[in-house]
């Protein structure tokens, strides 16, 4: 299964491609930032974005694209751009055909670092560890996006079983003698 976290950004998004061919062995196939210019019109930078982000899906051909879900930001003016961005993510990888998951920051942190609290520092490092890094790695919005690539890998196994067991009881029709 190949992996692609996108930490969703205007002026930085990061990215990240893991692949995990085995249930313990995950390899590191891309790690960086798409960058626009602040000083470039807003529609200008959006179709950057989505150019960039659409050559990186279609080079990579993730099975997979998690991207954050942003639901609280304090700076309105962050929030929405980081919103436009990982609305074109979220676009891109659904019209790519992957399948699309997001996790909130702190279910990343507590995928990765075993506590949702856990500081950028902290994440950066189990990051290093888990996928074998000589450094941490940087910028920090790589290291999100590696970061969220592995909190599905984590994820992943649940997800599908509750996917199996949703779509049997479909199947199996209602229970006889249930109450409604």
């Amino acid at each position: 299964m190949l992996i692609l976290g996108i930490d969703p950004g205007l002026t930085r998004c990061g990215y990240a491609a893991l692949d995990a061919p085995g249930a313990s062995t995950v390899r590191p196939v891309a790690l960086g930032v798409v960058r626009t210019s602040p000083s470039s019109p807003l529609p200008a930078r959006l179709a950057e974005l989505r150019a960039e982000l659409a050559a990186l899906i279609a080079e990579l051909r993730p099975d997979v694209v998690a991207v954050e879900h942003v639901f609280f930001q304090v700076n309105v003016r962050t929030a929405m751009s980081v919103g436009q961005a990982s609305g074109l993510a979220l676009a891109e990888a659904w019209a790519a055909g992957c399948d699309v998951v997001q996790y909130t920051p702190n279910q990343v942190k507590e995928a990765v670092a075993g506590w949702g609290g856990a500081g950028k520092a902290q994440v950066q490092r189990m990051v290093q560890v888990r996928l074998g890094l000589s450094e941490p790695p940087k910028p920090a919005d790589a290291a999100d996006a590696a970061a969220l690539a592995l909190c599905h890998l984590a994820a992943a196994p649940l997800r599908d079983r509750v996917a199996k067991a949703t779509a049997a009881a479909a199947a199996a029709g209602p229970v006889v003698g249930a109450r409604r």
